[in-house]
């Protein structure tokens, strides 16, 4: 099974589905003679293509809308607030290439808010899966949901078996009295190695993978919090908005304390280069989140 397969069982059975693409037929190219009138193609027009969702969403289609991540956020954002946020419409937002993803583009093609702006619309729900089988194990839900949804699409595989899906629930991994790992999305992977590393120093490593981010998951934040001496929140994003001020705003709402690290783009772009160079470059590789936090005197 894969996102092609998957969409394309869940739009023949039910026929509310509407796929749409803005010219990005990256993971649905074989749907359009399957689809026939339900697989719309606006071009290179996010806009229009968010307006039309949000119409076909008022007649009771449930349409699934593709686009490279920076276009779907920042271009259409006034059409994704307005017409599907303010209306809450059941529109599912489908980005492709979030994040580190979109390695040797630059930073035009960077979607690094996407998480902060995404869950700043009120009613807009965020699900950064961490691999393949994240993903097509959450999909059905989100796609069956009342509510707009953001996802970051990833086609990563790994072996990790994940724990059956929830929204609104994170997968805890592994529980830790030293440290605990908060992450999302592709650097799951890469954090769970550096889990590793860190358990071969001698350490108490949990692990937690925020698979939801609106709505999140307080309590597995407000568990790992209790429970370790310290917290690391791991993300390709900026700092502002993403997973740190998740947790932030967590645990001042339960007026709880932390000790948090967090591992995010400070104030900058991504440097472009093939995505093992940007981990390397920015940090983000298992070797160097590991060798990040040992330096932070946890030891």
């Amino acid at each position: 099974m894969n996102y092609q397969e998957l969409i394309k069982q869940t739009a023949l059975a039910d026929e509310r589905i509407v796929v749409m693409t803005a010219e990005n037929r990256a993971v649905v190219r074989e749907l359009p003679p399957v689809l026939g009138p339900r697989f719309i193609d606006v071009g290179i027009a996010e806009q229009t293509m968010i307006g039309a969702a949000a119409g076909l969403a008022l007649r009771g289609r449930i349409p699934i809308c593709h686009a490279l991540a920076p276009f779907l956020i920042y271009r259409a954002y006034e059409f994704v607030r307005t017409d599907v946020g303010i209306a809450h419409l059941p529109v599912k937002l489908s980005s492709w290439i979030a994040g580190f993803l979109s390695d040797g583009n630059g930073p035009t093609h960077q979607a690094i808010e996407d998480v902060a702006l995404m869950r700043g619309i009120p009613g807009m729900t965020v699900f950064c899966p961490a691999d393949e089988a994240d993903m097509l194990a959450m999909l059905p839900a989100v796609w069956a949901s009342p509510d707009p949804a953001y996802v970051r699409l990833i086609i990563r595989k790994t072996d990790f078996q994940h724990a059956p899906f929830q929204i609104g629930k994170a997968e805890v991994v592994s529980k830790g009295a030293d440290v605990t790992l908060l992450v999302y999305g592709y650097l799951f992977e890469e954090a769970r190695q550096a889990a590793k590393l860190l358990e071969n120093k001698g350490l108490s490593v949990g692990l937690v993978n925020m698979r939801s981010l609106k709505p999140v998951d307080e309590q597995a934040i407000l568990d790992a919090a209790s429970g370790s001496k310290r917290l690391v929140t791991i993300e390709d994003h900026l700092l502002t908005g993403g997973l740190y001020s998740i947790v932030a705003e967590t645990l001042l709402r339960h007026r709880q304390t932390a000790d948090v690290l967090p591992l995010a783009l400070r104030e900058k772009w991504f440097k472009p280069g093939r995505l093992p160079e940007v981990l390397e470059y920015e940090g983000f590789t298992p070797e160097k989140i590991a060798r990040a936090i040992l330096s932070d005197d946890l030891q």
